[in-house]
């Protein structure tokens, strides 16, 4: 594996879940290769799980881990090529990664869309920006449209709690929020269950929030979220903003936030979400609560999946 920003870079999405696995079973089983490797980890917007667990990862594996909130501690940066340089960015990206690559083995970085001009998001300027002139292998801490680490975690979350000979049904589900969100991680997570193959999947949602038929693809996709529900396995819940109406909010109906009542319409489901959660906004506390959420141990392995991914590229990067 070279680089790591979408499913498509996984040469086997089965043996990169258990990898993952098999590290949450041993964790230092590979502290040495690693050893005098410099993981730098760029900013341009918050974490907390996506920051924290990559650098245990990066430490489990013997690896340094440098982190650098460009949005905060650097200068503003060019992304464009070819502009005159006469107004507020002072570093155009071509040096800064440049220089990153020159200080890093390998360079992770996150960033948001402006949820603005949607041709502009998705072209995924900021981070293919870095690939082309760091020259050293670059994992998508989140981009524009894809959280690919958030949804290799999702799926081992699955994968580990599923015993039984059929597919399980899953099924991702709207919910409303406050603000307008970004698709990236309802993108991710349909992008991998579809490339996965082992699920049965349905995404439920209002009209009007369609994701970007590349990343939904063959995913069953119903407007009633009381039958989509019904029998499903495991239910991911995420808001998004309009992909059509791109960046708008046109939903806020609380009917839509996942509640003990929704839960009866599935199979005993286990509830997950990427975090943060608006609590009673889009699941209810007594979903978050109870036993079926797996929200934490979820989260938990946010280690294992950057672990994963963090080894094959040391291994087989170059």
């Amino acid at each position: 594996m070279k680089q790591f920003i979408s499913v498509t870079d996984v040469p086997s999405v089965p043996r990169l879940a258990e990898i993952a696995l098999d590290y949450k079973k041993n964790p230092y089983k590979d502290k040495g290769i690693g050893e005098n490797k410099k993981l730098g980890m760029i900013f341009l917007n918050p974490s907390l799980r996506t920051r924290l667990s990559t650098q245990v990862a990066a430490s489990n594996l013997g690896m340094e881990a440098i982190v650098f909130n460009i949005d905060k501690e650097g200068w503003a940066l060019e992304m464009k090529d070819g502009v005159i340089m006469s107004g507020n960015t002072t570093e155009h990206v071509k040096e800064a990664a440049a220089v990153m690559g020159q200080y890093f083995d390998i360079l992770s970085i996150r960033t948001f869309p402006g949820l603005k001009n949607k041709d502009e998001d998705y072209t995924e300027k900021y981070i293919h920006q870095f690939i082309k002139y760091a020259g050293k292998p670059v994992v998508s801490l989140e981009s524009a449209t894809l959280h690919p680490l958030q949804s290799l975690t999702d799926l081992i979350t699955i994968k580990e709690r599923w015993n039984q000979p059929r597919k399980p049904k899953v099924v991702m589900t709207w919910a409303p929020h406050v603000k307008a969100l970004p698709q990236a991680v309802p993108n991710s997570f349909a992008e991998w269950m579809n490339a996965w193959g082992e699920v049965d999947f349905t995404i439920t949602h209002p009209e009007g929030y369609e994701l970007d038929p590349k990343f939904s693809g063959q995913a069953h996709i119903e407007y009633n979220q009381d039958k989509a529900l019904e029998g499903a396995d495991f239910v991911y819940v995420k808001n998004w903003s309009s992909y059509v109406d791109y960046g708008k909010i046109l939903n806020t109906d609380p009917h839509w936030q996942f509640t003990n009542e929704k839960l009866r319409h599935t199979n005993d489901a286990r509830v997950m979400h990427c975090l943060p959660v608006r609590r009673n906004v889009v699941i209810a506390d007594e979903v978050l609560d109870g036993p079926n959420a797996i929200v934490i141990p979820e989260a938990g392995n946010r280690v294992w999946a950057a672990q994963a991914v963090l080894s094959e590229i040391l291994k087989h990067g170059k």
